[in-house]
């Protein structure tokens, strides 16, 4: 299995606009074979202990059966189109590809 976390910050104000065009993407990317989980996450309120990524960043943590699937996953056309719609939006994405330890 691989893991994947994407830590991306959008240009100020924009997180939203781009969290409606990734959710839209959801489904094409469930639909991928070898796809275990894909999903966004933000900063969760009540704990007090930790970093906060803050309002304009979010986090897509994705499980993959393989790292072939993965490969796949980053050359499938929806992905270059959501690369499009959201790339004027992005001021900076740090992708971490991770194998279970």
């Amino acid at each position: 299995m691989i893991h994947v976390l994407a830590i991306i910050t959008t240009k100020p104000g924009q997180r939203e606009a781009v969290l409606k065009e990734f959710r839209a993407n959801v489904p094409n990317v469930h639909a991928e074979k070898g796809c275990i989980e894909y999903g966004p996450a933000t900063d969760a309120d009540g704990f007090a202990a930790g970093a906060k990524l803050g309002s304009d960043t979010f986090v897509v943590i994705e499980k993959w059966e393989s790292m072939e699937a993965l490969k796949a996953h980053a050359a499938a056309p929806h992905m270059a189109s959501y690369a499009a719609k959201t790339r004027d939006m992005i001021a900076s994405r740090a992708i971490h590809v991770l194998s279970p330890a």
